[in-house]
């Protein structure tokens, strides 16, 4: 196993990111990386390096953090950004589509926390960094499933960012607006039109825009101050 020799405040830090095959977490990978960090992908798409995941499957979430932890060490920042999204009126939104969603968005959030929750507090410095969404803000049409999971997501990090203050581990949510990538891709074209209209900037983001929100709350001195904070790069759909 690779072991740290250097400060968890500095480059070299062993970073887990997971979804970090495509989309936002692939940027989020690719910054750390140019950080000088050591990384670990972990996602349900295989090849590339990624580390097979399952992120609602308990035994999967322990196997792949197991060998994430032979590749690159002892884990200093977590990343979740494993995501699921479809779209469905409530009232034709199968149990099935519900409990898939909860599963990934939340369900997925919770397991990955708690495989790096005690390391952390061991060494007395951490940095969650949960992905969630301005929709658990503000909702979104046909997308009551998705709403519900990442709302959830936001709730688990406040709560978790109080259990963990004390032992330096910082737990924070990004919660971007619609984003170009290829999560959106199952989303109606009449939908997303209708979306871009709302915007102040009239366009979604890209995924290299959301990135440096996350090196800033994994970096020291700069990400000291948050705890339990929602940031929100989502080209003003939200103004909280």
């Amino acid at each position: 196993m690779n072991t740290r020799n250097i400060s968890p405040s500095g480059p070299g830090r062993a970073v887990v990111i997971t979804g970090g095959a495509s989309g936002i977490g692939q940027a989020i990978a690719d910054a750390f990386r140019d950080n000088g960090d050591r990384v670990a992908v972990l996602d349900r798409a295989e090849g590339n390096g990624a580390i097979r995941v399952d992120v609602a499957d308990e035994a999967s979430v322990k196997a792949a953090f197991a060998e994430a932890r032979e590749r690159i060490g002892p884990i200093d920042i977590l990343v979740n950004s494993a995501g699921l999204l479809t779209e469905s009126p409530l009232e034709n939104m199968s149990l099935d589509m519900w409990n898939e969603t909860i599963a990934v968005d939340l369900t997925g959030v919770f397991l990955c926390c708690r495989e790096v929750v005690a390391e952390m507090r061991a060494r007395k410095w951490g940095r969650i960094i949960n992905i969630a969404s301005q929709l658990a803000i503000k909702g979104g049409v046909g997308l009551s499933h998705y709403s519900a999971a990442k709302a959830g997501v936001v709730g688990l990090s406040k709560a978790l960012a109080l259990e963990l203050a004390l032992d330096n581990v910082l737990v924070n949510c990004i919660a971007p607006g619609p984003i170009e990538t290829p999560l959106v891709e199952g989303i109606s074209e009449d939908w997303k039109a209708a979306k871009r209209a709302e915007l102040p900037l009239g366009r979604f983001g890209m995924p290299a825009e959301v990135a440096p929100v996350a090196l800033l709350l994994a970096s020291d001195p700069g990400g000291n101050l948050f705890l339990g904070q929602t940031l929100g790069p989502n080209s003003g759909d939200v103004m909280p």
